[in-house]
């Protein structure tokens, strides 16, 4: 893996699971690292632990005025930026019947509209020869019950990755995204699913994994850091499914 030494990246959403995981793999390759998230106290319990050259600053990707301000907090910690890895957002799973409004639209502004301006705002520090990955999913390849909202919300990420990938290819900034399939992080929790439902909606999913397990946080940490590499230097727009063949085969 190419060394990140005196690289700065910034991850959103940096203080939990694949975000998380990221940024001590990056740290542990010497970048200096910027974490966001929506709690102080994360941040400082995130610093705590990995140690190193990381910092953070709270911002909330689906709050509005956050994502206007991200550009001017980011200013307090560096002028310039290597790598971008948007990676903040959540995903709750509900049927067509049961949705509301909220559920719908904490999606569509913690992914969708948290992507694109968290994007812009950090576009301004970026080098030349920087990198942007988006966090995508397996649901914008596979139907899954209840992922509507979701999906469509990943599926605009995903988009984003073709689209900014055309538009910045002037400034010679690449643009790729990871597509997670099931991942051992606290993704159930999270998606809203009822404890006494998680272990059969875990037998469901792995029946449809052809490697038969849940992936790592570190396995998806590892492709954003070769997005990010020097040896992915000719790779832009692209999509890497990191998902144990669920989307393949």
């Amino acid at each position: 893996m190419s060394n990140f030494k005196s690289k700065t990246v910034v991850i959103t959403g940096g203080t939990s699971g694949i975000g998380k995981a990221t940024a001590k793999a990056f740290l542990d390759e010497g970048a200096h690292v910027i974490i966001t998230s929506r709690k102080q106290a994360n941040i400082d319990q995130t610093i705590a632990e990995l140690g190193g050259n990381i910092k953070g600053f709270v911002s909330d990707a689906g709050n509005w005025e956050d994502l206007q301000s991200f550009g001017t907090q980011l200013g307090k910690y560096t002028d310039h930026v290597d790598v971008l890895f948007v990676n903040a957002g959540f995903g709750k799973f509900t049927s067509l019947v049961d949705a509301d409004e909220h559920v719908f639209d904490s999606q569509f502004n913690a992914l969708v509209k948290g992507g694109y301006f968290t994007t812009q705002k950090t576009l301004p520090f970026l080098k030349k020869g920087s990198s942007i990955i988006f966090n995508t999913s397996v649901v914008t390849d596979i139907a899954m019950s209840g992922a509507s909202i979701y999906g469509a919300a990943k599926s605009a990420v995903k988009y984003f990755t073709s689209s900014f990938a055309n538009e910045f290819k002037e400034q010679q900034i690449r643009v790729n995204a990871v597509s997670p399939g099931p991942i051992g992080t606290n993704f159930f929790n999270e998606a809203g699913v009822p404890e006494e439902q998680q272990q059969q909606m875990a037998q469901g999913i792995l029946s449809q994994v052809p490697m038969n397990r849940f992936g790592e946080a570190s396995e998806i940490a590892n492709t954003v850091l070769f997005l990010a590499s020097d040896k992915a230097s000719f790779i832009t727009g692209h999509e890497i499914q990191v998902d144990g063949g669920m989307a393949q085969i």
